[in-house]
């Protein structure tokens, strides 16, 4: 990984190493990718302005969350099916979360039980997506309760299934159909083959939907898979009330883009939102989270933590986010092309990239902690 220098060039290599289909189902957003694209430019759009003469010999790049201290402001955001960017994905990315210092949330599409992923990295977090059904809910919450995490995240931008045409262009469909398209991918790209693919079937068997409810889902390859993930377009606010009445630990409710919504999550007792348009990949079209978050903080009125993802690539981004209100933030896709080409040290190299970009350009802002960022750090371009 020498030749590794930013996030960016991890999806580079990760493109020669990942199978076609499965690289566009990481990398693609939804219709014409139109949020997709506005994520990165909403963080073009702003300038710094620094302070010199400062001194910043003893400047910190730690953050705190929920009385944590972390050693850097980001995390880990939760991505289905990272158990197919390399062998056990999803304990790669946990593991290597607690080595750097940073939290790492696990996603409820995963391939992975929540059990085992929380037994590698006890520190782990979980998201949920909430199912049709209060007693599903309320399977769901019990045992995410029983095995042992603190921090639950629901995604609430999921009312139906996005249209991701990219996916089906690309020959990646839900369920996963084998074809000679994928076939070809997989010959042409053998390391993922063998390491990833193969090794997971000899030892682990047919890949499930292992967390999207209390009980196991259904396989990769079943035409059942799409009833798993339907009927959660009659989810309302009701629902929040009853996880809140039965989770006891830190509740967050992630895919917020309205200020009215911000303040709705508060007054039902939630602990943080996450200010997110899933990463571009939900409604196309939908206004980038940075461009409504200082709207949001300014609502929230610091009564309870602001987070947010989609669209973050360097440690200027980090910043940035902070400045307008953020108090920590969540990266995706980097991390995940990571374990895809060096697993576990790939993401351990990930951080350490992220975390050095946010201390040097900290130095070069002119700030010590990222508690002294705000707004007149920043001008629109």
């Amino acid at each position: 990984m020498k030749d590794i220098l930013c996030l960016d060039d991890f999806e580079t290599a990760a493109r020669k190493r990942l199978p076609r289909p499965i690289f566009a189902y990481y990398s693609g957003g939804v219709e014409t990718n139109q949020s997709l694209r506005d994520n990165r430019s909403a963080f073009q759009e702003l300038g710094f302005v620094p302070r010199a003469l400062a001194n910043v010999a003893g400047r910190s790049t730690q953050a705190s969350l929920f009385g944590e201290r972390y050693a850097a402001p980001f995390g880990i955001a939760p991505m289905g099916l990272s158990a197919l960017s390399c062998y056990r994905g999803d304990v790669v990315l946990a593991r290597a979360a607690e080595q750097a210092g940073i939290p790492m949330i696990m996603s409820a599409t995963s391939l992975i039980r929540l059990e085992e992923v929380k037994q590698a990295a006890p520190k782990a977090w979980f998201q949920a997506y909430l199912p049709g059904t209060t007693e599903r809910i309320e399977a769901l919450v019990d045992r995410i309760a029983a095995a042992g995490h603190t921090n639950l995240v629901v995604t609430v931008d999921v009312a139906v299934l996005a249209n991701r045409e990219n996916n089906i262009r690309a020959g990646f469909t839900t369920p996963l159909r084998p074809s000679l398209r994928l076939a070809w991918d997989g010959i042409t790209r053998p390391r993922w083959t063998v390491g990833t693919f193969l090794r997971t079937l000899a030892k682990h068997g047919m890949p499930h939907f292992e967390n999207s409810f209390a009980e196991r889902g259904a396989p990769l390859l079943s035409s059942t898979v799409l009833r798993d993930f339907v009927a959660r377009d009659n989810l309302d606010w009701s629902h929040v009330e009853l996880i809140r009445r039965r989770w006891k630990g830190k509740f967050i409710l992630k895919g917020i883009l309205s200020k009215t919504d911000a303040v709705l999550a508060r007054s039902h007792g939630v602990d943080a939102i996450m200010v997110s348009n899933h990463g571009g990949r939900q409604l196309d079209g939908a206004v980038s989270p940075l461009r409504v978050l200082p709207e949001i903080a300014e609502a929230i009125g610091g009564s309870m933590p602001v987070i947010l993802d989609s669209g973050i690539r360097r440690g200027s981004d980090v910043l940035k986010a902070l400045a307008l209100g953020a108090d920590f933030v969540f990266i995706g896709r980097p991390f995940l092309y990571a374990a895809a080409v060096g697993g576990e040290a790939g993401v351990l190299h990930a951080a350490k990239l992220l975390q050095e970009e946010v201390q040097r350009d900290m130095a070069l802002l002119g700030v010590s902690s990222v508690e002294q960022l705000g707004p007149e750090h920043l001008r629109k371009q």
